[in-house]
């Protein structure tokens, strides 16, 4: 399902009373309590904004935050009964996108969520489906076979710059030069990026249907349904 907001908060009657506030007036909205709990959750949905509080029972907000931010670049809201400079430096350092202490008006804060997907719907969505590979590349997102992957900022900009040239030979330089920005990049990190981006995305990385080997000349990035 698709939802505007989630709520990760390990203090349920006010997670609850904030979700069903903000779904009252057209903004759907889903709770979870712990930092797993939102893994899990994101597995399975899609959300277009976080609200995040620091403490959580088993985790840290600032943790969680750090590790969706290599995953995603949707907008995060920390809420919190912190109210210390070094706490609210710290979550916009690491990503956040606004701080909210608590305890909070939720007709505010409801304001400043609408306000937030409202700038964020005006974002124009590109995105690449097709069926088994899903790249988001507004959010920096990836799933495959509808679970969420991570790849690291090169294999992230390597994968980007295969699918916007679609169906075309590109060439290892053009990769050097394009992806790497150096044109004395080696064949062999490109190489061992190539097979690391095929185990990720690939229904068998050993007979790929996406990456295509064009020899003596580069890669051909090939949709897996055609």
């Amino acid at each position: 399902m698709n939802y505007d907001c989630l709520i990760i908060d390990d203090e349920k009657m006010l997670a609850d009373s904030t979700a069903e506030y903000f779904n009252l007036f057209g903004v759907s909205t889903a709770v979870v309590y712990s930092a797993s709990q939102c893994r899990d959750f994101m597995k399975e949905h899609t959300v277009k904004l976080l609200l995040l509080d620091i403490n959580l029972k088993e985790s840290s907000g600032f943790d969680l935050c750090k590790e969706l931010r290599t995953q995603t670049n949707i907008p995060i809201l920390f809420i919190s009964a912190r109210t210390s400079d070094d706490d609210q430096m710290i979550a916009l350092h690491i990503g956040g996108d606004d701080y909210i202490q608590k305890p909070y008006s939720l007709g505010v804060l409801l304001a400043k969520v609408k306000v937030v997907l409202k700038r964020y719907g005006n974002q124009n969505s590109d995105i690449y489906d097709d069926g088994w590979l899903w790249v988001d590349f507004s959010q920096r997102q990836i799933k495959v076979n509808h679970q969420l992957v991570k790849l690291t900022a090169r294999e992230w900009k390597l994968l980007v710059y295969m699918i916007k040239h679609k169906g075309k030979v590109i060439t290892k330089q053009e990769l050097f030069e394009k992806v790497w920005e150096d044109s004395f990049t080696g064949d062999g990190t490109l190489n061992v990026h190539i097979r690391k981006l095929r185990e990720a995305i690939e229904h068998d990385a050993c007979n790929p249907s996406y990456i295509i080997t064009v020899w003596g000349e580069g890669y051909r990035f090939c949709g897996e349904r055609q």
